[in-house]
């Protein structure tokens, strides 16, 4: 790679043609992504990729006047001191404060690659273009607040924050959500019946534990391969299933954990399983608000659902570890 302060005003205009292409493309890619999500912030990026796409034509002028046709093979990847940043425009489903902080970075680092190679340059004309294009993204942050204002209405910023909304709850409450019904309801049967048949606290613990993290490892896999987010929108399949397993395993380790209580204790079990109960009770009434908060499941229905069908399967355990 080549130092920054090294480059010829040849290669410096290089890498500014290729950067302002990149960057067009880039803000473009955005524009498509969010086209049906968010049509009035696509709009906005489609500007500013009209604005690269003009700085590029003004860059090319200034090289082929300067010296002729042929561009040297050098882009910003080649140069040290630029950001190195993930392509997250290569992902499908961004959210939409994920793609507006890429701009604001993108836009810095423009700024930042033009005031100093109008420092270092020597031709008038080209310092001239370098510095004018430093102000003109410097002035871009403004331009994007300008469009912002004028593009995204107060209706049209309602409808934007609905379709946010949305997106989180498909891409986070809703496999959360799955999880945690697993994982809390799925494993009171092996728990509850473990700790009834053993009347040992470590032993019960055990059985909950693995029933916790191997309900999770399989919610996990299970919600990652159902659905690739291509279609739905619900974002990545690894996202998902990662929040879907940790919430499994979070869902059995609450009533899992007070077996925890030494069995040392004077009436260690029934302490411990009287935690449990308790636990068990929070979890249940939790899951019910989360479904009629972000699910828009009526209340009464969603503890009918969930604290009766609980309480069903930990009678179930209960019957099953006694007999």
């Amino acid at each position: 790679m080549k130092n920054f302060n090294d480059l010829s005003e040849r290669e410096i205009l290089a890498v500014a043609i290729s950067a302002e292409e990149e960057d067009g493309r880039i803000y473009m890619s955005f524009a498509e992504d969010l086209g049906e999500r968010y049509p009035d912030s696509a709009k906005l990026f489609q500007k500013m990729a009209d604005e690269e796409k003009t700085h590029r034509h003004l860059l090319l002028e200034t090289y082929e006047r300067n010296f002729g046709e042929n561009l040297p093979p050098i882009r910003r990847s080649d140069v040290k001191g630029f950001l190195r940043r993930r392509p997250v425009w290569l992902t499908k489903n961004l959210t939409l404060d994920t793609i507006r902080k890429e701009a604001e970075i993108m836009e810095f680092e423009a700024q930042r690659f033009y005031s100093k190679a109008a420092e270092q340059a020597t031709n008038v004309g080209v310092r001239k273009l370098l510095g004018d294009l430093a102000e003109a993204e410097r002035a871009h942050g403004d331009l994007a607040t300008r469009l912002s204002d004028t593009l995204l209405t107060t209706d049209a910023r309602d409808e934007e924050d609905k379709t946010r909304k949305r997106m989180f709850v498909l891409q986070y409450v809703q496999p959360g959500l799955a999880g945690l019904m697993d994982g809390s309801v799925s494993t009171l049967a092996p728990l509850f019946a473990a700790a009834f048949a053993t009347h040992q606290n470590w032993q019960t613990f055990l059985v909950g534990l693995a029933a916790s993290i191997g309900a999770g490892i399989s919610m996990g896999f299970a919600e990652a391969l159902s659905d690739d987010g291509s279609l739905t929108g619900r974002g990545s399949p690894w996202l998902r299933g990662g929040i879907c397993g940790l919430m499994t395993t979070l869902g059995g380790l609450g009533h899992t954990i007070p077996y925890l209580v030494p069995d040392s204790w004077q009436n260690a079990f029934w302490i411990a399983t009287a935690i449990a109960g308790v636990v068990v009770f929070i979890e249940l009434w939790a899951i019910a608000y989360i479904r009629a908060r972000y699910m828009d499941t009526p209340f009464l229905q969603a503890v009918f659902q969930i604290v009766l069908g609980g309480a069903i399967v930990l009678a179930v355990g209960i019957v099953i570890g006694a007999a």
